[in-house]
């Protein structure tokens, strides 16, 4: 049927994959809005439309243009979180969802009302689905100290440029402090704000250099790993510095009907592992899962020389195809003497095939499931099983 064979190539997370890609659409689309309405809305005069439009001031009204294109950059942001179903994404979206309602009603124009209703419309849906995004944000402690460099400097820059107020031209205020330490620490300097004595270009060289060192760290630290990830997820590759920390893991050479069960017990049994296959999709399919996958065929050396073969515990491979499982096996056991090879024959014949080219144990899916069969049918002691099924595949 049709239908099953659609139902067999869905990924057993569909109901995952669907709830997460069509709530992480609807903050997109209420991102994209915001974004929208902001613009149109940043250079009118003054509220026009709706019951609140008379009380709202028309600085406030300005502003919420403003705020409402942030708004909608930042949802971007907890959007790209969701879709790899952080918990963060979503606290990020609850707040921004009410925040980008609330920037519609006091924008006072029409063209705000599509962006109040799918706001309105979406918090409760992201609340319904709070269930499907529970993984937590890892930072390591580089990132966390990147991220309060950057803090620090502004933090710094803001209130050095506000006690020295008077030893500048333009600045008045903490937000015209703070604009200045921004422009500055970013070298963008419009010039509109400039030292006046000795002090205060000491102090603003300072925050040029702390600014330029903390930008850069923070994106090397913060924006770099997640656009690494990105490539390497689109290419079905892992980086390098997850090739490094693979140790005493097993590796999974090649992916058919036979890895799937096996991938979900190394999940269940909390194993370290990897997976080296050629077919790209499943490799995608696996990366979303947070599974550590390489697209590349399994018999060549490269490819297992960076999933550190050389540190493996044990190696498994079972696909639809003895011939290449063969190969496989080959490599896998140069490269690794040690290693315990455990391998799956298709065919039974292939069995004593696969163990000569350098495999520990190989099982038949077909012999053992018969056995399994013959066994619930006729009931009897289990101790005996595991010793019947070796004997029957070797």
């Amino acid at each position: 049927m049709v239908a099953d064979r659609v139902a067999d190539r869905l990924p057993e997370d569909w109901r995952w994959v669907v709830t997460t890609r069509a709530v992480t659409f609807v903050v997109i689309l209420v991102a994209l809005l915001s974004v929208a309405t902001g613009l149109v809305n940043i250079d009118q005069e003054a509220a026009d439309f709706g019951p609140f439009a008379p009380y709202v001031p028309s600085g406030v009204q300005q502003a919420v243009g403003f705020t409402g294109a942030l708004t909608g950059f930042l949802m971007l942001g907890s959007a790209l979180m969701l879709r790899q179903g952080l918990r963060a994404g979503w606290y990020a979206s609850v707040v921004l969802l009410p925040a980008t309602a609330i920037q519609g009603v006091l924008q006072g124009s029409p063209y705000s009302v599509p962006l109040i209703v799918l706001s309105l419309v979406s918090l409760p849906v992201l609340v319904l689905t709070r269930s499907r995004f529970d993984s937590s944000l890892s930072l390591t402690t580089t990132q966390l100290a990147a991220g309060g460099a950057l803090v620090g400097v502004q933090a710094y820059g803001t209130l050095g440029a506000f006690a020295l107020r008077e030893e500048f031209d333009g600045i008045d205020s903490v937000l015209e402090a703070f604009y200045f330490t921004l422009i500055t620490s970013s070298t963008v300097g419009y010039g509109d704000i400039g030292p006046e004595t000795e002090q205060a270009m000491l102090f603003t060289m300072s925050v040029v250099v702390l600014g330029v060192a903390s930008f850069g760290i923070a994106i090397g630290a913060l924006v770099g790993p997640v656009i690494q990830a990105r490539i390497s997820k689109t290419l079905g590759k892992m980086t390098y510095s997850q090739f490094e920390s693979l140790d005493n893991h097993v590796l999974v050479l090649g992916y058919g009907e036979l890895t799937e069960p096996i991938v979900d017990e190394l999940v269940d049994a909390g194993v370290r592992f990897a997976v080296v296959a050629r077919d790209r999709d499943r490799i995608e399919t696996l990366t979303d899962r947070g599974i550590l996958a390489l697209a590349a065929q399994p018999s060549d050396e490269e490819p297992l020389r960076r999933v550190k073969i050389g540190r493996a515990r044990a190696i498994l491979v079972a696909t639809n195809d003895d011939a290449q499982d063969a190969l496989a096996i080959l490599t896998a056991r140069e490269l690794r003497p040690e290693a315990t090879i455990v391998a799956a024959a298709t065919d039974h014949e292939n069995v004593r095939k696969l163990e000569r080219a350098g495999a520990d144990t190989v099982l038949s899916p077909a012999v053992l499931g018969g056995i399994l069969l013959v066994r619930s049918a006729l009931g009897g002691d289990d101790t005996t099983l595991i010793e019947r099924v070796l004997n029957e595949t070797g």
